[in-house]
């Protein structure tokens, strides 16, 4: 069996019927493939079927393998219970395949998600590579159905922000779709709807007022563009300018116009052999 990235938290009354789960899927999802792989699968889906109640997926993982990614969003997307998805850290690349299972999905307010292209490496000669292609592509669709599915969001859309390999904080994330909601403490008490409050603004004021300034302080970046931003800047600044090389190696010529002549020295050295 392969490396076990998952644990379950086990109830400590397991007489009690359709107790919630809490699910842990940290680090990679699967540091081998699960392609071909008939045991780790099975194991996975006996203990995500050992109980009925409701289940909490908590997600802070890189990604990993898709084979396993997608085998594990049709396990948790065909379970009987709810399924709530909390990402605490990061859901990126394969681990944002999974977290698209839940019924409900949640981010810290400090987590972020990635979502980009499905890589692999490939050798052989053409046609192997032409393989690797077409593979790499209906790899790329079932991953926009994941993501279709739950943001309702276009193909075109949605391959566009893989094609630039796209970062969101938890914000961005619930405003595109890929989230519900955003994990946070609920520490004061809720006042009935329209109510003013000490400043005369209703709770649905205020509520607009804060949908502003979430939408206002998301984060969407993606990291090609800021690479070949920073790529460009680099290259103007050491660019070199253009030197004239033939120009360099030219030596002036010298001005002689004031020099004395062959001639005129050899006379006077005439002269002077005269009183040696």
């Amino acid at each position: 069996m392969k490396r076990k990235f998952w644990n379950w938290i086990k109830n400590e009354d397991e007489s009690v019927p359709d107790m919630e789960r809490t699910l842990f899927l940290n680090g990679m999802i699967s540091d081998e493939t699960w392609y071909g792989d008939e045991v780790t699968p099975q194991l996975f889906k006996d203990e995500l079927n050992a109980g009925n109640g409701n289940i909490t997926v908590w997600i802070n993982s890189p990604g990993g393998d898709c084979v396993a990614a997608a085998q594990i969003y049709n396990m948790l997307a065909d379970y009987k219970g709810n399924v709530t998805v909390k990402i605490d850290g990061i859901a990126a690349s394969a681990a944002s395949v999974i977290a698209m299972a839940g019924d409900n999905v949640l981010m810290s307010p400090v987590s972020m998600m990635m979502i980009h292209n499905p890589a692999t490496v490939a050798f052989g000669d053409h046609t192997e590579m032409a393989k690797a292609i077409e593979m790499l592509e209906g790899v790329k669709d079932s991953i926009i159905n994941a993501y279709s599915l739950k943001t309702g969001m276009s193909r075109a859309k949605l391959s566009r922000l893989m094609d630039a390999e796209t970062w969101m904080d938890a914000t961005k994330a619930v405003e595109l779709g890929f989230a519900d909601d955003i994990i946070t403490k609920n520490e004061f008490p809720k006042k009935e709807d329209d109510e003013p409050d000490e400043d005369g603004e209703s709770d649905k004021e205020s509520t607009e007022q804060d949908e502003k300034k979430k939408s206002s302080n998301s984060v969407l970046f993606s990291r090609k563009a800021v690479n070949n931003a920073l790529l460009n800047k680099l290259e103007e600044h050491y660019r070199k300018p253009s030197v004239d090389v033939a120009g360099q190696a030219k030596i002036p010529a010298t001005n002689v116009t004031d020099g004395v002549s062959a001639k005129e020295i050899r006379d006077r050295l005439d002269l002077i052999k005269k009183y040696i």
